[in-house]
Protein backbone atom coordinates (compact mmCIF):
# COMPACT_ATOMS: atom_id res chain seq x y z
CA UNK A 1 0.00 0.00 0.00
CA UNK A 2 1.34 3.90 -1.01
CA UNK A 3 1.86 5.54 1.81
CA UNK A 4 0.22 9.17 2.61
CA UNK A 5 3.99 10.54 1.43
CA UNK A 6 4.50 8.90 -2.00
CA UNK A 7 0.52 9.46 -2.46
CA UNK A 8 1.37 13.00 -2.52
CA UNK A 9 4.15 12.93 -4.56
CA UNK A 10 2.10 11.25 -7.02
CA UNK A 11 -0.54 14.21 -7.32
CA UNK A 12 -0.66 16.14 -10.46
CA UNK A 13 -1.60 19.80 -9.33
CA UNK A 14 -2.99 22.93 -11.12
CA UNK A 15 -0.33 24.97 -13.64
CA UNK A 16 -2.48 28.05 -12.31
CA UNK A 17 -2.67 26.82 -8.29
CA UNK A 18 -1.40 24.01 -5.89
CA UNK A 19 -5.07 22.20 -5.97
CA UNK A 20 -5.09 18.75 -7.61
CA UNK A 21 -5.98 18.84 -11.52
CA UNK A 22 -9.42 17.63 -12.50
CA UNK A 23 -9.87 19.42 -16.02
CA UNK A 24 -7.33 19.71 -19.26
CA UNK A 25 -7.31 22.58 -21.86
CA UNK A 26 -6.24 20.47 -25.16
CA UNK A 27 -5.90 23.53 -26.95
CA UNK A 28 -3.12 25.06 -24.40
CA UNK A 29 -2.19 21.91 -22.68
CA UNK A 30 -2.30 22.93 -19.47
CA UNK A 31 -3.66 21.38 -16.48
CA UNK A 32 -6.35 23.18 -14.74
CA UNK A 33 -8.70 22.74 -11.45
CA UNK A 34 -12.39 23.08 -11.26
CA UNK A 35 -11.68 26.62 -9.89
CA UNK A 36 -9.40 28.13 -12.37
CA UNK A 37 -11.00 26.82 -15.61
CA UNK A 38 -12.74 30.65 -15.95
CA UNK A 39 -9.44 32.32 -14.60
CA UNK A 40 -7.61 30.51 -17.65
CA UNK A 41 -10.43 31.31 -20.09
CA UNK A 42 -10.78 34.99 -19.04
CA UNK A 43 -7.04 35.22 -19.73
CA UNK A 44 -7.01 34.03 -22.93
CA UNK A 45 -10.58 35.03 -23.99
CA UNK A 46 -9.60 35.57 -27.67
CA UNK A 47 -9.07 32.03 -28.35
CA UNK A 48 -11.26 29.08 -28.83
CA UNK A 49 -10.57 25.75 -25.68
CA UNK A 50 -11.12 22.57 -25.77
CA UNK A 51 -11.97 21.93 -21.96
CA UNK A 52 -11.88 18.40 -20.74
CA UNK A 53 -11.89 16.09 -18.24
CA UNK A 54 -7.83 15.32 -17.04
CA UNK A 55 -7.82 11.47 -17.85
CA UNK A 56 -9.34 12.88 -21.48
CA UNK A 57 -6.20 14.86 -22.21
CA UNK A 58 -4.64 14.94 -25.12
CA UNK A 59 -1.02 15.39 -25.72
CA UNK A 60 -0.56 17.69 -28.55
CA UNK A 61 1.06 20.63 -30.39
CA UNK A 62 0.31 23.86 -28.74
CA UNK A 63 0.20 26.32 -31.55
CA UNK A 64 1.33 30.19 -30.52
CA UNK A 65 -1.64 33.01 -30.58
CA UNK A 66 -1.02 35.32 -33.38
CA UNK A 67 0.56 38.97 -33.07
CA UNK A 68 -1.69 40.61 -34.88
CA UNK A 69 -5.07 38.87 -35.35
CA UNK A 70 -6.51 38.39 -31.83
CA UNK A 71 -8.08 34.88 -31.48
CA UNK A 72 -6.36 33.12 -34.17
CA UNK A 73 -4.10 30.85 -33.20
CA UNK A 74 -0.69 30.39 -36.07
CA UNK A 75 -0.25 27.51 -37.65
CA UNK A 76 2.53 28.44 -40.31
CA UNK A 77 5.77 29.83 -40.05
CA UNK A 78 6.65 32.76 -42.53
CA UNK A 79 9.58 31.72 -43.98
CA UNK A 80 10.85 35.21 -45.10
CA UNK A 81 10.08 36.85 -41.24
CA UNK A 82 11.17 33.67 -39.55
CA UNK A 83 7.86 34.50 -37.56
CA UNK A 84 4.81 32.15 -36.71
CA UNK A 85 1.79 33.30 -38.44
CA UNK A 86 -2.07 32.55 -38.46
CA UNK A 87 -4.15 32.64 -41.77
CA UNK A 88 -5.08 36.02 -41.70
CA UNK A 89 -1.67 37.14 -41.74
CA UNK A 90 -0.77 35.24 -45.15
CA UNK A 91 -4.41 36.13 -46.49
CA UNK A 92 -4.66 39.86 -45.81
CA UNK A 93 -2.24 40.89 -43.57
CA UNK A 94 1.38 41.60 -43.93
CA UNK A 95 2.93 38.69 -44.82
CA UNK A 96 0.66 38.32 -47.80
CA UNK A 97 2.53 36.40 -51.04
CA UNK A 98 5.36 35.22 -48.30
CA UNK A 99 6.64 31.61 -48.76
CA UNK A 100 5.30 29.91 -45.80
CA UNK A 101 5.14 26.09 -44.33
CA UNK A 102 3.40 24.47 -41.75
CA UNK A 103 4.18 25.21 -38.32
CA UNK A 104 4.67 21.05 -37.59
CA UNK A 105 7.20 21.07 -40.22
CA UNK A 106 9.08 23.84 -39.18
CA UNK A 107 8.39 21.89 -35.45
CA UNK A 108 9.96 18.67 -36.99
CA UNK A 109 12.68 20.47 -38.50
CA UNK A 110 13.89 22.12 -35.01
CA UNK A 111 13.64 18.75 -33.27
CA UNK A 112 15.90 17.17 -35.37
CA UNK A 113 18.68 19.88 -35.59
CA UNK A 114 18.07 19.97 -31.59
CA UNK A 115 18.72 15.83 -31.80
CA UNK A 116 21.44 16.42 -34.34
CA UNK A 117 22.98 18.75 -32.36
CA UNK A 118 22.91 17.36 -28.50
CA UNK A 119 24.35 14.17 -30.24
CA UNK A 120 27.24 16.52 -31.33
CA UNK A 121 27.51 17.96 -28.09
CA UNK A 122 27.26 14.70 -26.17
CA UNK A 123 29.95 12.72 -28.35
CA UNK A 124 32.07 15.73 -28.80
CA UNK A 125 31.78 18.90 -26.73
CA UNK A 126 31.25 17.54 -23.33
CA UNK A 127 34.26 15.23 -23.69
CA UNK A 128 36.63 17.99 -25.49
CA UNK A 129 35.21 20.10 -22.21
CA UNK A 130 35.79 17.09 -19.29
CA UNK A 131 39.26 16.36 -20.89
CA UNK A 132 40.35 20.50 -20.68
CA UNK A 133 38.31 20.19 -16.88
CA UNK A 134 40.59 17.39 -15.78
CA UNK A 135 43.56 18.40 -17.48
CA UNK A 136 43.05 22.42 -15.60
CA UNK A 137 42.34 20.36 -13.03
CA UNK A 138 45.40 18.08 -12.76
CA UNK A 139 47.47 21.66 -13.29
CA UNK A 140 45.60 23.63 -10.34
CA UNK A 141 46.34 20.57 -8.47
CA UNK A 142 50.32 20.04 -9.32
CA UNK A 143 50.36 24.48 -8.99
CA UNK A 144 48.79 24.02 -5.72
CA UNK A 145 51.86 21.04 -4.71
CA UNK A 146 54.08 22.84 -6.02
CA UNK A 147 53.13 26.06 -3.90
CA UNK A 148 53.13 24.37 -0.78
CA UNK A 149 56.41 22.86 -1.45
CA UNK A 150 57.69 26.43 -1.63
CA UNK A 151 56.30 27.24 1.50
CA UNK A 152 58.32 24.25 3.08
CA UNK A 153 61.55 24.54 1.97
CA UNK A 154 62.73 27.45 3.96
CA UNK A 155 61.65 25.11 6.78
CA UNK A 156 63.68 22.53 5.23
CA UNK A 157 66.59 24.35 4.50
CA UNK A 158 68.79 23.49 7.81
CA UNK A 159 67.95 19.77 7.42
CA UNK A 160 68.65 19.69 3.96
CA UNK A 161 71.75 20.72 4.47
CA UNK A 162 72.70 18.45 7.03
CA UNK A 163 70.94 15.15 4.60
CA UNK A 164 73.71 16.58 1.67
CA UNK A 165 76.60 15.95 3.66
CA UNK A 166 75.27 12.81 5.10
CA UNK A 167 75.02 11.72 1.57
CA UNK A 168 78.10 12.81 0.63
CA UNK A 169 79.57 10.74 3.06
CA UNK A 170 77.03 7.85 2.60
CA UNK A 171 78.42 8.07 -0.70
CA UNK A 172 82.39 8.35 0.24
CA UNK A 173 81.58 5.19 3.00
CA UNK A 174 79.46 3.43 -0.69
CA UNK A 175 82.61 3.92 -2.85
CA UNK A 176 85.35 3.11 -0.45
CA UNK A 177 83.66 -0.22 0.52
CA UNK A 178 82.75 -0.84 -3.10
CA UNK A 179 86.85 0.00 -4.50
CA UNK A 180 87.95 -1.72 -1.64
CA UNK A 181 85.79 -4.64 -2.39
CA UNK A 182 87.40 -4.77 -5.62
CA UNK A 183 91.13 -4.83 -4.22
CA UNK A 184 89.49 -7.87 -1.77
CA UNK A 185 88.17 -9.52 -4.82
CA UNK A 186 91.33 -9.15 -7.28
CA UNK A 187 93.67 -10.19 -4.34
CA UNK A 188 91.60 -13.52 -3.69
CA UNK A 189 91.55 -14.55 -6.92
CA UNK A 190 95.63 -14.25 -7.02
CA UNK A 191 95.83 -16.09 -3.69
CA UNK A 192 93.61 -18.81 -5.35
CA UNK A 193 95.72 -18.84 -8.13
CA UNK A 194 99.36 -19.31 -5.93
CA UNK A 195 97.24 -22.05 -3.99
CA UNK A 196 96.36 -23.67 -7.18
CA UNK A 197 100.30 -23.46 -8.76
CA UNK A 198 101.22 -24.54 -5.29
CA UNK A 199 99.36 -27.61 -5.67
CA UNK A 200 100.68 -27.93 -9.01
CA UNK A 201 104.02 -27.68 -8.14
CA UNK A 202 103.88 -30.22 -5.44
CA UNK A 203 102.13 -32.84 -7.77
CA UNK A 204 105.16 -32.11 -9.91
CA UNK A 205 107.76 -33.06 -7.19
CA UNK A 206 106.14 -35.95 -6.54
CA UNK A 207 105.96 -37.20 -10.26
CA UNK A 208 109.44 -36.57 -10.49
CA UNK A 209 110.86 -38.09 -7.61
CA UNK A 210 108.97 -41.02 -8.84
CA UNK A 211 110.51 -40.83 -12.41
CA UNK A 212 114.53 -40.62 -10.49
CA UNK A 213 113.50 -43.89 -8.54
CA UNK A 214 111.94 -45.76 -11.79
CA UNK A 215 113.89 -47.68 -14.18
CA UNK A 216 111.06 -47.36 -17.14
CA UNK A 217 113.21 -45.73 -20.00
CA UNK A 218 110.25 -44.69 -21.77
CA UNK A 219 109.03 -42.70 -19.26
CA UNK A 220 111.84 -41.38 -18.02
CA UNK A 221 112.70 -40.16 -21.15
CA UNK A 222 109.72 -38.35 -21.94
CA UNK A 223 110.20 -36.17 -19.36
CA UNK A 224 109.95 -32.27 -20.45
CA UNK A 225 110.99 -29.78 -17.33
CA UNK A 226 109.08 -27.60 -16.15
CA UNK A 227 111.23 -25.67 -13.87
CA UNK A 228 111.23 -22.00 -16.13
CA UNK A 229 107.18 -22.33 -15.85
CA UNK A 230 107.68 -22.31 -12.16
CA UNK A 231 110.18 -19.51 -11.78
CA UNK A 232 108.38 -16.59 -11.87
CA UNK A 233 104.84 -16.04 -9.92
CA UNK A 234 102.12 -15.32 -12.20
CA UNK A 235 101.50 -11.40 -12.85
CA UNK A 236 100.61 -9.66 -9.79
CA UNK A 237 97.69 -6.95 -10.32
CA UNK A 238 98.21 -3.21 -9.80
CA UNK A 239 96.29 -2.79 -7.01
CA UNK A 240 94.56 1.21 -6.73
CA UNK A 241 93.43 1.63 -2.85
CA UNK A 242 91.68 4.37 -2.69
CA UNK A 243 92.96 7.96 -0.75
CA UNK A 244 90.59 9.67 1.34
CA UNK A 245 91.51 13.31 0.94
CA UNK A 246 90.27 16.35 2.25
CA UNK A 247 90.47 20.62 2.46
CA UNK A 248 88.88 22.91 4.86
CA UNK A 249 88.99 26.44 3.86
CA UNK A 250 87.48 27.67 6.90
CA UNK A 251 84.27 29.72 6.21
CA UNK A 252 84.73 29.72 2.67
CA UNK A 253 84.75 25.73 1.33
CA UNK A 254 85.04 22.40 2.41
CA UNK A 255 86.09 19.74 0.12
CA UNK A 256 86.32 16.25 -0.14
CA UNK A 257 87.49 13.41 -2.65
CA UNK A 258 88.14 9.60 -2.81
CA UNK A 259 88.34 7.28 -6.04
CA UNK A 260 87.84 10.47 -8.54
CA UNK A 261 84.99 11.44 -6.69
CA UNK A 262 84.88 15.15 -5.30
CA UNK A 263 82.24 16.68 -3.32
CA UNK A 264 82.35 20.61 -2.81
CA UNK A 265 80.47 22.99 -0.35
CA UNK A 266 81.18 26.74 -0.87
CA UNK A 267 79.68 29.29 1.02
CA UNK A 268 79.10 32.01 -1.35
CA UNK A 269 80.30 35.78 -1.42
CA UNK A 270 76.97 36.72 -2.29
CA UNK A 271 73.66 35.48 -0.75
CA UNK A 272 71.50 33.52 -3.35
CA UNK A 273 68.01 32.78 -2.78
CA UNK A 274 67.40 29.80 -5.08
CA UNK A 275 64.22 27.66 -5.01
CA UNK A 276 66.22 25.16 -6.68
CA UNK A 277 67.16 22.57 -4.33
CA UNK A 278 70.02 20.98 -7.14
CA UNK A 279 72.30 23.71 -6.03
CA UNK A 280 72.54 22.28 -2.41
CA UNK A 281 73.42 18.64 -3.78
CA UNK A 282 76.70 17.56 -4.75
CA UNK A 283 77.79 15.54 -8.10
CA UNK A 284 80.14 13.55 -9.46
CA UNK A 285 82.56 15.54 -11.00
CA UNK A 286 80.97 17.26 -14.47
CA UNK A 287 79.75 16.82 -18.07
CA UNK A 288 83.53 16.89 -19.43
CA UNK A 289 83.77 13.79 -17.01
CA UNK A 290 82.16 12.31 -19.51
CA UNK A 291 83.79 10.14 -22.24
CA UNK A 292 82.52 7.43 -24.87
CA UNK A 293 85.11 4.56 -24.75
CA UNK A 294 83.03 2.34 -27.36
CA UNK A 295 80.34 2.28 -29.70
CA UNK A 296 79.33 -1.70 -30.37
CA UNK A 297 77.26 -2.19 -33.54
CA UNK A 298 74.94 -5.65 -32.57
CA UNK A 299 72.92 -7.17 -35.56
CA UNK A 300 69.35 -6.85 -33.63
CA UNK A 301 67.25 -3.65 -34.64
CA UNK A 302 65.75 -3.10 -32.84
CA UNK A 303 67.68 -3.71 -29.57
CA UNK A 304 65.45 -4.21 -26.88
CA UNK A 305 67.53 -5.15 -24.06
CA UNK A 306 71.39 -5.13 -22.65
CA UNK A 307 72.40 -6.65 -19.18
CA UNK A 308 76.07 -6.46 -18.36
CA UNK A 309 78.18 -9.74 -17.28
CA UNK A 310 81.77 -8.74 -15.67
CA UNK A 311 83.88 -6.17 -16.59
CA UNK A 312 83.63 -6.05 -20.36
CA UNK A 313 80.34 -8.75 -21.71
CA UNK A 314 76.83 -7.95 -21.56
CA UNK A 315 73.70 -10.42 -22.58
CA UNK A 316 71.84 -8.47 -25.43
CA UNK A 317 68.39 -9.72 -27.37
CA UNK A 318 65.86 -7.65 -30.26
CA UNK A 319 62.91 -9.25 -32.12
CA UNK A 320 63.75 -12.77 -32.71
CA UNK A 321 64.22 -16.47 -30.00
CA UNK A 322 68.09 -15.87 -30.08
CA UNK A 323 69.86 -14.23 -26.88
CA UNK A 324 73.98 -13.51 -27.58
CA UNK A 325 76.59 -12.55 -25.64
CA UNK A 326 78.84 -9.77 -26.69
CA UNK A 327 82.53 -8.24 -25.47
CA UNK A 328 82.97 -4.49 -25.77
CA UNK A 329 84.42 -4.97 -29.40
CA UNK A 330 81.64 -6.54 -30.65
CA UNK A 331 82.94 -10.08 -30.53
CA UNK A 332 80.53 -12.73 -30.28
CA UNK A 333 81.08 -15.14 -27.38
CA UNK A 334 77.89 -17.09 -26.92
CA UNK A 335 74.21 -17.42 -28.49
CA UNK A 336 71.27 -19.14 -26.22
CA UNK A 337 68.40 -19.88 -28.65
CA UNK A 338 65.18 -20.28 -27.01
CA UNK A 339 61.70 -21.55 -27.50
CA UNK A 340 59.92 -18.64 -26.34
CA UNK A 341 56.92 -17.51 -29.34
CA UNK A 342 58.06 -14.11 -30.00
CA UNK A 343 61.46 -14.24 -28.40
CA UNK A 344 61.62 -12.98 -24.61
CA UNK A 345 60.10 -10.22 -22.62
CA UNK A 346 63.30 -9.37 -20.99
CA UNK A 347 66.92 -11.08 -19.68
CA UNK A 348 69.05 -10.56 -16.58
CA UNK A 349 71.71 -12.26 -14.89
CA UNK A 350 72.06 -13.87 -11.19
CA UNK A 351 74.58 -12.89 -8.99
CA UNK A 352 76.02 -15.60 -10.05
CA UNK A 353 75.84 -14.83 -13.83
CA UNK A 354 73.55 -16.89 -15.14
CA UNK A 355 71.21 -15.60 -17.71
CA UNK A 356 67.71 -15.21 -17.12
CA UNK A 357 64.79 -14.81 -19.07
CA UNK A 358 60.90 -13.95 -18.95
CA UNK A 359 58.70 -16.12 -21.26
CA UNK A 360 54.93 -14.05 -21.94
CA UNK A 361 53.23 -16.62 -23.24
CA UNK A 362 54.01 -19.36 -21.05
CA UNK A 363 54.09 -16.90 -17.96
CA UNK A 364 56.81 -17.89 -16.58
CA UNK A 365 60.84 -17.00 -15.55
CA UNK A 366 63.53 -19.06 -16.83
CA UNK A 367 67.38 -19.69 -16.11
CA UNK A 368 70.00 -20.68 -18.53
CA UNK A 369 72.06 -23.49 -17.23
CA UNK A 370 74.76 -25.64 -19.40
CA UNK A 371 72.69 -23.90 -22.78
CA UNK A 372 69.65 -25.31 -21.59
CA UNK A 373 66.42 -22.99 -20.39
CA UNK A 374 65.08 -24.17 -16.94
CA UNK A 375 61.46 -23.15 -15.36
CA UNK A 376 62.46 -21.14 -12.31
CA UNK A 377 59.20 -19.50 -11.40
CA UNK A 378 55.87 -19.51 -12.84
CA UNK A 379 53.56 -16.50 -12.69
CA UNK A 380 50.20 -16.45 -10.27
CA UNK A 381 47.83 -17.47 -12.34
CA UNK A 382 46.12 -14.06 -14.67
CA UNK A 383 49.46 -12.22 -14.32
CA UNK A 384 51.70 -12.53 -17.10
CA UNK A 385 55.40 -11.51 -15.97
CA UNK A 386 57.65 -9.18 -18.11
CA UNK A 387 60.70 -7.06 -16.98
CA UNK A 388 63.18 -8.30 -14.60
CA UNK A 389 66.01 -7.41 -12.07
CA UNK A 390 68.04 -9.16 -9.82
CA UNK A 391 69.02 -7.97 -6.50
CA UNK A 392 71.98 -7.87 -4.41
CA UNK A 393 70.69 -10.62 -2.24
CA UNK A 394 70.01 -12.75 -4.94
CA UNK A 395 65.91 -11.99 -5.28
CA UNK A 396 64.44 -11.44 -7.62
CA UNK A 397 62.07 -8.41 -9.00
CA UNK A 398 59.57 -8.93 -11.23
CA UNK A 399 57.23 -6.70 -13.40
CA UNK A 400 53.66 -8.59 -13.63
CA UNK A 401 51.02 -7.05 -15.67
CA UNK A 402 47.02 -8.43 -15.74
CA UNK A 403 44.47 -7.50 -18.75
CA UNK A 404 41.35 -6.86 -16.71
CA UNK A 405 38.34 -5.79 -19.13
CA UNK A 406 40.02 -2.89 -21.02
CA UNK A 407 42.71 -1.54 -18.02
CA UNK A 408 46.54 -3.61 -17.78
CA UNK A 409 47.37 -3.89 -14.15
CA UNK A 410 50.79 -3.58 -13.20
CA UNK A 411 52.51 -4.43 -10.10
CA UNK A 412 56.46 -5.35 -8.44
CA UNK A 413 56.34 -9.00 -7.30
CA UNK A 414 59.86 -10.39 -5.23
CA UNK A 415 60.66 -13.69 -5.40
CA UNK A 416 62.94 -15.92 -3.14
CA UNK A 417 63.91 -18.60 -5.40
CA UNK A 418 59.83 -19.92 -6.16
CA UNK A 419 58.63 -18.20 -3.79
CA UNK A 420 56.75 -14.73 -2.92
CA UNK A 421 58.37 -12.54 -0.72
CA UNK A 422 56.64 -9.35 -1.34
CA UNK A 423 54.43 -7.37 -3.39
CA UNK A 424 54.47 -3.63 -4.12
CA UNK A 425 51.32 -2.57 -5.82
CA UNK A 426 49.62 -0.42 -3.65
CA UNK A 427 50.28 2.52 -1.01
CA UNK A 428 49.47 3.43 2.36
CA UNK A 429 46.11 4.70 1.34
CA UNK A 430 45.18 1.71 -0.50
CA UNK A 431 46.01 3.81 -4.20
CA UNK A 432 47.62 2.11 -6.70
CA UNK A 433 51.66 2.67 -6.57
CA UNK A 434 51.72 2.33 -10.66
CA UNK A 435 49.50 3.81 -13.01
CA UNK A 436 47.28 1.19 -15.37
CA UNK A 437 48.75 1.25 -18.80
CA UNK A 438 50.36 -1.23 -21.11
CA UNK A 439 53.97 -0.08 -20.93
CA UNK A 440 56.57 -1.80 -19.15
CA UNK A 441 57.95 -1.34 -15.70
CA UNK A 442 61.54 -1.23 -15.79
CA UNK A 443 63.01 -1.55 -11.64
CA UNK A 444 66.46 -1.43 -9.94
CA UNK A 445 67.33 -1.83 -6.39
CA UNK A 446 69.46 0.36 -4.73
CA UNK A 447 72.03 -0.04 -2.32
CA UNK A 448 69.69 1.23 0.24
CA UNK A 449 67.11 -1.21 -0.58
CA UNK A 450 65.14 1.35 -1.89
CA UNK A 451 63.00 -0.21 -5.85
CA UNK A 452 63.63 2.41 -8.33
CA UNK A 453 60.99 2.42 -11.24
CA UNK A 454 60.76 3.79 -14.26
CA UNK A 455 56.65 4.08 -14.71
CA UNK A 456 56.16 5.34 -18.89
CA UNK A 457 52.52 5.05 -18.21
CA UNK A 458 52.70 7.59 -15.20
CA UNK A 459 55.83 9.26 -17.36
CA UNK A 460 57.40 9.22 -13.67
CA UNK A 461 60.17 7.33 -11.84
CA UNK A 462 58.58 6.21 -8.97
CA UNK A 463 60.78 4.90 -6.02
CA UNK A 464 59.58 2.78 -2.86
CA UNK A 465 61.52 2.08 0.14
CA UNK A 466 62.13 -2.12 1.22
CA UNK A 467 58.37 -1.71 2.34
CA UNK A 468 56.13 -0.83 -0.15
CA UNK A 469 56.26 2.67 0.62
CA UNK A 470 56.60 5.74 -1.63
CA UNK A 471 59.52 7.82 -0.94
CA UNK A 472 59.25 9.80 -4.40
CA UNK A 473 58.47 10.42 -7.25
CA UNK A 474 60.46 12.15 -10.52
CA UNK A 475 58.43 13.70 -13.28
CA UNK A 476 61.66 15.16 -15.26
CA UNK A 477 61.04 18.50 -15.08
CA UNK A 478 64.01 19.76 -13.30
CA UNK A 479 66.32 18.26 -16.27
CA UNK A 480 64.04 20.99 -18.24
CA UNK A 481 64.23 19.13 -21.27
CA UNK A 482 62.40 19.96 -24.79
CA UNK A 483 59.77 17.31 -25.32
CA UNK A 484 57.41 15.15 -22.16
CA UNK A 485 60.09 12.73 -20.23
CA UNK A 486 59.63 8.92 -21.26
CA UNK A 487 61.26 6.77 -18.86
CA UNK A 488 62.57 3.33 -19.51
CA UNK A 489 65.70 1.92 -18.80
CA UNK A 490 66.55 2.29 -14.87
CA UNK A 491 69.78 1.79 -12.98
CA UNK A 492 71.34 2.49 -9.49
CA UNK A 493 75.36 2.37 -9.39
CA UNK A 494 77.92 2.44 -6.41
CA UNK A 495 77.15 6.04 -5.23
CA UNK A 496 73.65 5.27 -4.86
CA UNK A 497 73.03 7.42 -7.39
CA UNK A 498 69.88 6.48 -10.08
CA UNK A 499 70.32 6.77 -13.50
CA UNK A 500 67.21 6.51 -15.98
CA UNK A 501 66.93 6.81 -19.70
CA UNK A 502 64.55 9.62 -21.28
CA UNK A 503 63.64 7.90 -25.03
CA UNK A 504 61.75 11.13 -25.87
CA UNK A 505 64.77 13.65 -25.32
CA UNK A 506 67.61 11.21 -26.15
CA UNK A 507 69.22 11.48 -22.89
CA UNK A 508 69.99 10.05 -19.70
CA UNK A 509 68.61 11.50 -16.35
CA UNK A 510 70.79 10.94 -12.95
CA UNK A 511 69.38 11.43 -9.56
CA UNK A 512 70.63 11.26 -6.15
CA UNK A 513 69.50 8.62 -3.75
CA UNK A 514 66.50 11.51 -2.42
CA UNK A 515 65.15 11.95 -6.13
CA UNK A 516 67.48 15.22 -6.15
CA UNK A 517 68.09 15.93 -9.99
CA UNK A 518 71.87 16.02 -10.48
CA UNK A 519 72.35 16.56 -14.63
CA UNK A 520 71.57 14.92 -17.60
CA UNK A 521 73.82 13.47 -20.37
CA UNK A 522 73.35 14.38 -23.65
CA UNK A 523 74.60 14.91 -26.91
CA UNK A 524 76.84 11.66 -26.90
CA UNK A 525 74.98 10.35 -29.90
CA UNK A 526 72.70 8.64 -27.24
CA UNK A 527 69.41 8.09 -30.47
CA UNK A 528 66.57 6.53 -28.79
CA UNK A 529 67.93 5.30 -25.55
CA UNK A 530 66.07 2.46 -24.19
CA UNK A 531 68.20 0.30 -21.79
CA UNK A 532 71.07 0.49 -19.77
CA UNK A 533 72.95 -1.76 -17.15
CA UNK A 534 75.81 -0.92 -15.58
CA UNK A 535 79.11 -3.11 -15.44
CA UNK A 536 81.97 -4.40 -12.94
CA UNK A 537 83.91 -1.23 -13.81
CA UNK A 538 81.16 1.18 -12.90
CA UNK A 539 80.47 2.14 -17.12
CA UNK A 540 77.14 2.45 -18.36
CA UNK A 541 76.23 0.40 -21.59
CA UNK A 542 73.49 2.34 -22.97
CA UNK A 543 71.16 0.33 -25.78
CA UNK A 544 70.25 2.42 -28.58
CA UNK A 545 66.76 0.48 -29.76
CA UNK A 546 66.22 2.83 -33.09
CA UNK A 547 69.78 2.03 -34.09
CA UNK A 548 70.28 -1.26 -32.77
CA UNK A 549 74.08 0.56 -31.14
CA UNK A 550 75.35 0.11 -27.75
CA UNK A 551 77.05 3.04 -26.23
CA UNK A 552 80.02 1.97 -23.16
CA UNK A 553 80.29 5.67 -21.28
CA UNK A 554 82.40 6.44 -18.59
CA UNK A 555 80.77 8.89 -16.42
CA UNK A 556 82.48 8.00 -13.28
Amino acid sequence: MATSSSWAQDVITCDLCDKPTQQFCNSCQVNLCDTCIKKHRDEYYSLMHEIVPFIERKIQLVFPECREHSGQRCEVNCKKCNIPVCIKCIGLGSHKGHDVEELIETHEKKIRKIKSDTKEIKAKIIPKYQKEDQKIGNTISKTKSKIEDLGKKTKKLRKLWHKVVDNVFDKIDSLGQSLGEENLNALQGYHNKIRNLISEINKTVKLNEKLINSNNLFEVNKYQSKLNDYQDFPEHLDLKFPLLGSNIDKGKELSIEIGGYTAILKVMSQPILSTDVSRLTTGIGNMDQVKVIATIHTTNNPLWGVTCVGEAEAWIYGDNKTITRIDIHGALKDTVTITCQDGPNDITVTRGRELMYSDYYSRTVNIVRDGKSQTLITAPKGWTPVVLSCTRSGDILVHVSKESGRRTENKIMRFQGKNIRQEISIDGQGNPIFKDGEYLLYMSENNNGDVCVSDLNAETVVVVDKTGRVRFRYDGTPARRGKSFEPRGIVTDSLSQIIVTDVNNDCLHILDQNGQFLRCVNDYGLEEPYDLSVDSKGRLWVGLSGTGKIKVIEYL
